[in-house]
């Protein structure tokens, strides 16, 4: 299972790098693996604003619906519009291809609280 290192990890398996005063979010590739084939990936606007721990978007797989969750607050200042053709992104690429969306964050210190690769690891170990 790929975790690059250098992102922070939310308990619902969303990652987080940081770039600048931005920080770009997507699907962990053990959140990918889980779902199986996904067939659609909805996004919200750009300008959104989104709240830490609430839902800003959905991916569908062959299986299921699942909500995606914000990691962090912030204001929606690009999406991956890729994705909407492109679905299958999502399973080859996670961290690469498969970015969701870049936002402003309200407060970068959120994610100092967020896990490393280790802690995320092990969390998905258990």
């Amino acid at each position: 299972m790929n975790l690059p290192k250098d992102l922070r990890y939310s308990e619902e398996h969303e990652w987080v790098k940081v770039e600048g005063d931005k920080v770009t979010i997507g699907i962990t590739d053990f959140a990918q693996s889980e779902l199986g084939d996904i067939v659609f990936v909805e996004l919200p606007e750009v300008g959104a604003t989104i709240e830490a721990d609430e839902p800003f978007g959905s991916v569908e797989s062959v299986k299921t619906v699942s909500e995606l969750y914000a990691p962090i607050s912030g204001k929606v200042v690009e999406i991956n519009e890729n994705l909407d053709d492109s679905p299958e992104f999502v399973n080859e690429s996670p961290y690469e291809n498969a970015w969701m969306i870049v936002l402003e964050p309200d407060n970068k210190e959120d994610i100092e609280k967020l896990m490393t690769a280790e802690e995320y690891q092990k969390m998905i170990s258990e």
